[in-house]
Formats: C-alpha cells, sequence, structure tokens
C-alpha cells in the first residue's frame, strides 16, 4: 500500500570453508540456501584451500562465491573469505556440517532487539556421519544478559551456531593462523572477552561427529591447543583471584574430556583387534589426564577390560 515502508531485508554473509569434500559441501551449502527468504539474503563465500576441481562447480550450483586459498588451514580460509564478505552479519558454517531451518533468524531478531550485542551463539545438535542425532541440543542454557565469557570457558561452542555483527572484524579481528586446534574456541572467547553475546536456546545445527578411533593422529596434534587458548583467554579475561579454584576445575574437565575422547578411541581400537593404535590411544588419554584415566580403569570394568586386552597384544 502506498505510503507504507519496505519490508527490511537482512544481508548475512556465510563463510564455509571447504577442502576435498564435495559431496558434504553440497549438503552444507544446499541447507543454507534453505533458509533464504524475501526477509533475508544469504552471501554464500566458499574458501576452497583443497585440490578437487569439481569444489568451483558445487559453488557456483548454489550460487556461492567462489576463492582459494594456496595455504592449507581452517583459520586461513575463513579469514580470506571473511575479507571479502560484504554482508552486515556474519555466520559460519564448516563444509561438513549442516544448518537447521530454525537457524539465522532468531539470531537476527535478537541482535536487532538488543543492540549492545556483538553476536549471538544457539544450540547444537551432535549426531554421527549419517547425520542421525546423538544426543539433546547443547548447551541446555547460558546467561541472558550478554555475559557469556565464564560460560564460554567451560564448553566449545560450535561456530557453525554462532552469527556476529560484521563490525566484530574490527572488534576482534581474524582467526588465529598459528592455532592448529580449538582456533574457533579462542575466537569465541576473545568476542565474549570484548562485548555482549546474546544466546537463543534454539536447535541452530547439525555437528557431524567422527566415529570412535578415526584420526587419533589429528585429535592428539590438537590437543595441547586446548591449553594454550584456556590460559591465554583466562589472562585476557581478567579472572579475580577468588576465581581460581573453578578455573582449576574448568581446566581439569577440558582435560578430562581430551582423556575420556583417547579411552573410548582405544575400545574402538580393541572391538577391530587394532592393537597399537589402542595402546597409543590409551597413552594419549594418560597424558591428557592421568587422574581421569586412573579413576576410569579403576571405576569401569569394561575399561580395565581394553586396558588389559590391548596390554595383552604385542
Amino acid at each position: 500500500m502506498p505510503g507504507m515502508a519496505e519490508p527490511r531485508v537482512e544481508r548475512v554473509s556465510v563463510i564455509v570453508p571447504t577442502r576435498d569434500r564435495t559431496a558434504l559441501l553440497q549438503e552444507s551449502l544446499a541447507s543454507i540456501r534453505r533458509l533464504e527468504g524475501p526477509d533475508l539474503h544469504l552471501e554464500i563465500i566458499v574458501c576452497d584451500n583443497g585440490s578437487d576441481s569439481e569444489t568451483p562447480r558445487v559453488a557456483e550450483q548454489f550460487h556461492a562465491r567462489y576463492l582459494r586459498s594456496e595455504r592449507a588451514g581452517m583459520s586461513i580460509a575463513r579469514n580470506v573469505a571473511m575479507q571479502a564478505a560484504t554482508g552486515d552479519y556474519l555466520a559460519f558454517l564448516d563444509d561438513d556440517d549442516v544448518w537447521l531451518p530454525t537457524h539465522l533468524r532468531p539470531h537476527l531478531r535478537l541482535l536487532a532487539q538488543q543492540p549492545e550485542l556483538i553476536g549471538v551463539v544457539g544450540q547444537i545438535i551432535n549426531t554421527n556421519l549419517d547425520l542421525q542425532s546423538m544426543g539433546d541440543p547443547w548447551p541446555v542454557d547460558a546467561p541472558r544478559n550478554g555475559e557469556l565469557f565464564d560460560a564460554l570457558l567451560e564448553y566449545m561452542p560450535q561456530l557453525g551456531a554462532t552469527v556476529v555483527r560484521a563490525s566484530a572484524r574490527q572488534i576482534i579481528g581474524y582467526f588465529d593462523e598459528s592455532l592448529a586446534g580449538d582456533e574457533d574456541w579462542d575466537w569465541h572467547l576473545r568476542l565474549a572477552a570484548a562485548g555482549r553475546v546474546g544466546f537463543v536456546q534454539i536447535p541452530c545445527m547439525l555437528f557431524r561427529q567422527r566415529p570412535p578411533g578415526d584420526a587419533d593422529d589429528m585429535q592428539h596434534q590438537r590437543m595441547p591447543f586446548t591449553r594454550k587458548v584456556f590460559l591465554r583467554n583466562v589472562r585476557r579475561g581478567r579472572r579475580r583471584p577468588q576465581d581460581r579454584v573453578r578455573l582449576l576445575r574448568v581446566y581439569l574437565r577440558h582435560a578430562g574430556c581430551w582423556c575420556g575422547h583417547f579411552l573410548t578411541s582405544a575400545t574402538a581400537h580393541v572391538q577391530r583387534n587394532e592393537w597399537s593404535a589402542a595402546r597409543r590411544a590409551l597413552l594419549w588419554a594418560v597424558e591428557a589426564s592421568p587422574a581421569h584415566a586412573l579413576w576410569a580403569v579403576v571405576h569401569d570394568a569394561r575399561m580395565r577390560r581394553t586396558v588389559l586386552m590391548a596390554i595383552g597384544h604385542h
């Protein structure tokens, strides 16, 4: 009708790093395009540092901008795409994950309602490789006052459920390319230390999990970066002295998660008669947290069997 204002169209740049996974990339890009509508324009930017000649064709199929980075690394690919983004907001999706139809709009509404927020995080659903759910959405809840630093220190958010204002590039910068692991956790913590971050209690994405025993070497290479990111951001968050006991508990919980990961991996290797891999996983579990490893062996009969079988086969 004459005199009525045109409906606002939100412009979101979606950052998608990829490397030689065209079938999965198709799923990811399709899930992004399904969210588009008259109120939402999505600029998809695919940054490729792989060698699959089909990747540009897949990007073109979904009308995505295609960029290349000759250097490998998720942070590098994300940074190249972020530098090229022209939207008012930035969102992210790795090439093996999938957005749900409930993503983006709740984040954008909250950002419009609370202009002091620099970004918004949502919930994640872990899945197996076939995108079948492996549990309830997480995190179950988070503070609603914008003070998310402490919460994000305790759990590692998944970047695919986060939307930030484009100004975040100037406020906190880009992903740290020196980190070979937990670079997205580091970026989230820098975000929460610099400004207020909102939370929507809505599942936003499906997060594929590797099966137990898969890519142990890569996970072991990533493990030291958890400690590095935790310590550097504790200092950045200017924690008070009386918080030290809680911070120690939080750090030990992260170490225990790594220990549990490798103990589960060891059990999977034993079930497949992969004795050398099982012993290596057990050693890495002890490296991650001797106390958690000992507790598991003492209290879990299945884990005792895993250890005995791994040691007994040479």
